[in-house]
């Protein structure tokens, strides 16, 4: 007979669409979950978690402990129809009255280490990412509301402690980039949106497919192609007269929806992403997916070198750890043209392949921050041509 965990761990259709949770948001509902124990001194059966995309969902708090000062539980991370190693992982919190006023965060036992710059983090911090950091702060200050009259006051008194855990973590995190990058000694919290999406498999492919063809049925012939869900709000800021139906988030599958905007007649597209993406697009990848497909530094370092960067900025990127230690090394630096090259060679790329399909496109690629600033944007003739004919 199964545990009741193993009860809680539902089963993964490879070729299934059904959505799962982050460790960001199991990170999140085990720490106000653990909370609001705390101060009412009574465990609830569930808890209703808030996701940085606005939705909520309702999670079951397990392994629960309570005590005077303390209180920790664990959720049962599950991860859809991904394949995502940390599917059915526990994803714990403790949260712990202190006499320092406000809200601390902090990493425990299964929780990587930042060793090395480039992620977003600093050296040393918990490998805890910032949106789900904000995601599992805004869910503790949620609980405090529920308890207390005035949650500001006791935070400026007194505060708590919140420390996230993944027990099997540093196992895991072998099966992950993570040492690659310098994460040591267990896994990220991540999530951008709150929730897993099934990129990787034949259905999410075919609903980009579908995707795009309801947006040419509603005869739109431009399109705008962004790579995830902060990458398409950033896109409806900079194409804000199309309507709603006329951005696509693609995922990883760049070549597959190019190819069906050249099939259903779409006569512009705009390619809106983030730096990994375009890096791997101007490597000519039209799946981007970081499964078996790591960013090449050298790839980086030569395009630096054409772009005439100085030998230092050369070698530091050689050596760089992620895309995003690239694009800060660039910034660090002063320069903008590497970045202005890269996000010249995705749009041949982008060119290159929809020239094999035996078409053309307008294209126009755009590399945005992770601020939603606009870092470099390339447009080809016939991109250039049917705007300079828009504003006539």
């Amino acid at each position: 007979m199964g545990t009741y965990r193993d009860e809680l761990v539902l089963p993964r259709n490879r070729k299934g669409l059904r959505t799962g949770y982050t460790t960001g948001t199991n990170a999140a509902a085990a720490a106000k979950a653990a909370t609001l124990a705390l101060f009412t001194g009574a465990w609830s059966p569930t808890v209703t978690v808030s996701l940085p995309n606005g939705e909520t969902t309702t999670m079951t708090p397990l392994h629960v402990q309570l005590h005077a000062e303390t209180a920790s539980c664990c959720m049962i991370k599950d991860g859809g129809d991904d394949p995502d190693v940390t599917h059915g992982a526990l994803i714990c919190a403790r949260v712990t009255k202190t006499a320092t006023a406000g809200l601390t965060l902090t990493g425990g036992v299964g929780v990587g280490r930042v060793t090395l710059p480039g992620l977003g983090l600093p050296v040393g911090e918990a490998a805890i990412n910032p949106v789900p950091r904000q995601q599992i702060l805004a869910n503790v200050q949620a609980a405090l509301a529920q308890v207390l009259p005035d949650p500001q006051a006791y935070l400026a008194q007194q505060g708590l402690e919140i420390e996230i855990s993944v027990p099997d973590g540093e196992r895991i995190a072998q099966k992950t980039l993570n040492p690659r990058l310098g994460i040591v000694g267990g896994i990220s919290i991540l999530g951008t949106s709150g929730k897993v999406y099934p990129y990787s498999t034949a259905a999410w492919r075919a609903s980009v497919v579908k995707a795009v063809e309801v947006a040419t049925y509603q005869q739109l012939d431009q399109l705008v192609l962004a790579t995830g869900a902060r990458s398409e709000a950033y896109a409806m800021q900079l194409f804000p007269n199309l309507p709603p139906i006329a951005f696509v988030e693609i995922s990883v599958f760049t070549g597959a929806a190019l190819k069906t905007c050249l099939t259903h007649g779409v006569k512009y597209v705009a390619l809106v992403a983030m730096i990994s993406r375009i890096v791997k697009t101007a490597q000519g990848r039209m799946v981007t997916h970081v499964a078996g497909n790591p960013v090449d530094m050298a790839f980086m370092a030569e395009v630096c070198r054409q772009a005439g960067a100085p030998e230092e900025l050369i070698t530091a990127v050689a050596n760089a750890n992620t895309a995003r230690h690239m694009l800060e090394l660039c910034q660090a630096a002063g320069t903008s043209a590497p970045l202005e090259r890269l996000v010249t060679l995705a749009l041949e790329q982008c060119e290159r392949f929809v020239a094999k399909l035996g078409g053309s496109l307008a294209l126009d690629v755009i590399l945005v921050d992770f601020d939603g600033r606009v870092l470099a944007r390339q447009r080809n003739a016939r991109a250039i041509t049917m705007q300079q004919e828009q504003e006539l």
